[in-house]
C-alpha cells in the first residue's frame, strides 16, 4: 500500500492543494491529512498512519519538512518506518529509501541537517557569551523595580497589606508576590541556620 502524508501548519494561510496533487500524481492510495506544527511530535494523524504501516508499504510526502521540521523527530519517524519494513519517498527532494541510493541520500540529508543545527547552536552560544561579556542579560525585563519589591516586602511583612492587595496595586499575580517574599525569606533563613 502506498500512503501519503500531507501537513499544513495551524493558523497559517496555507492549503494542502499542491501537496495533494503531487501525492495523487505519485499514485498514493490513501492520504493522511494533518493540520498542525511540524515541530511537534504529538500529531495524531501521523501516528495513525505509522500504526497502519506494514512490511512493503511506502510513505510518500511532498517535502521532508511536511513529515517533520525537527531532524531528531524525522530520524525517529524514519526509524519507525524502517522497523516495520516500509519504505519512504519524498517527491521534492527525490529521496526513495526503497533503493540503496535513496537510503544513502537520506543519511546524507540527515547528516547535513544535523551539521546545520550544530552550527546554529554554536553561533547562538557565541552570541549569548558576547552579550553577557557586554553586560546584557537575556530574558524578559522584570515587571517590578527593586523599590517596588522592597515596598511589597515591607507592607506584607508588617501586615499593613496582604499579598493580594499588593498584587492588585502593582498589577501582578499573587504568585509573583509569593515568589518575591520567598526570595527575601530564603537568605534570612540561610543566615539563621
Amino acid at each position: 500500500m502506498i500512503f501519503g502524508y500531507s501537513r499544513i501548519s495551524k493558523g497559517e494561510d496555507q492549503n494542502s492543494l499542491l501537496q495533494l496533487q503531487a501525492l495523487k500524481a505519485a499514485q498514493v492510495k490513501k492520504i493522511f491529512e494533518e493540520v498542525g506544527s511540524g515541530g511537534r511530535w504529538n500529531r495524531s494523524v501521523l501516528h495513525k498512519m505509522i500504526d497502519q504501516l506494514r512490511e512493503g508499504d511506502v510513505v510518500v510526502v511532498w517535502k521532508l519538512d511536511r513529515l517533520s521540521r525537527s531532524l531528531k523527530d524525522l530520524l525517529v519517524i524514519m526509524e519507525h518506518i524502517n522497523n516495520v519494513g516500509a519504505g519512504f519517498k519524498s517527491i521534492t527532494e527525490s529521496i526513495d529509501t526503497t533503493t540503496p541510493a535513496g537510503r544513502m541520500m537520506m543519511q546524507m540529508v540527515g547528516s547535513f541537517a544535523e551539521f546545520e543545527r550544530e552550527m546554529i547552536r554554536e553561533r547562538t552560544r557565541a552570541g549569548l557569551d558576547a552579550a553577557r561579556k557586554e553586560g546584557r542579560v537575556g530574558g524578559r525585563k522584570p515587571k517590578l523595580t527593586n523599590d517596588q519589591r522592597l515596598d511589597i516586602l515591607d507592607n506584607v511583612s508588617s501586615n499593613r497589606k496582604s499579598g493580594a492587595q499588593m498584587a492588585r496595586l502593582y498589577n501582578v499575580s499573587e504568585a509573583t508576590i509569593s515568589r518575591i517574599l520567598a526570595s527575601y525569606r530564603q537568605p534570612i533563613e540561610e543566615n539563621l541556620s
